[in-house]
């Protein structure tokens, strides 16, 4: 396990990403992530071979609200929004989409022609039903994705505390001990 490294393991982060499975694991892949943390960006790029980009990002949140702002560095790249919670807290029910969304925990990825996953663990994620406003979304068209002409799925989560495993090839045995 690699314990959360002070100055990169807390910083606005921005993905385009699908559900996948492989070899009958359930995980994520990203087509893009987007940080405002340089030295992360480069060791997520060099040790987990991530697609990692460097961008401009703030977020702030006022009267209940988050304003959320990235622009990727040489880059059309970009994403401007406002998203806030609009109902308590609660967990997702076992079964149901939300929890097929966020029950993920391993993410995969690819680095000379082999398939690699990074064991990762985590608590239930306390979610809320969100709304937003997107002025801006770009990010997506920059991986080649269109999205959907369909109102978003939205959830907030405030924080959830995330362990990490090293990455390993997909084809052996599973990391966590």
């Amino acid at each position: 396990m690699i314990p959360p490294l002070p100055g990169l393991s807390r910083f606005p982060e921005l993905n385009v990403r699908t559900y996948v499975t492989c070899g009958g694991k359930p995980g994520v892949y990203f087509f893009s992530l987007d940080a405002a943390n340089f030295p992360a960006v480069w060791a997520a790029r060099k040790f987990f071979h991530l697609p990692y980009f460097y961008a401009a990002m703030k977020s702030v949140a006022r009267d209940g609200t988050v304003f959320y702002f990235s622009k990727r560095r040489h880059s059309e790249a970009g994403f401007r929004a406002s998203y806030r919670p609009v109902a308590a807290v609660q967990f997702a029910d076992k079964g149901s989409l939300a929890d097929w969304l966020t029950a993920r925990y391993c993410l995969y990825t690819n680095h000379q022609d082999q398939v690699y996953r990074c064991e990762i663990h985590h608590l239930p994620w306390p979610l809320q039903a969100a709304d937003a406003e997107f002025e801006r979304n770009t990010v997506a068209k920059a991986a080649n994705i269109t999205l959907p002409d369909v109102p978003p799925l939205l959830h907030f989560s405030k924080r959830l505390e995330v362990l990490i495993w090293p990455l390993r090839r997909a084809d052996q045995p599973d990391a966590r001990v």
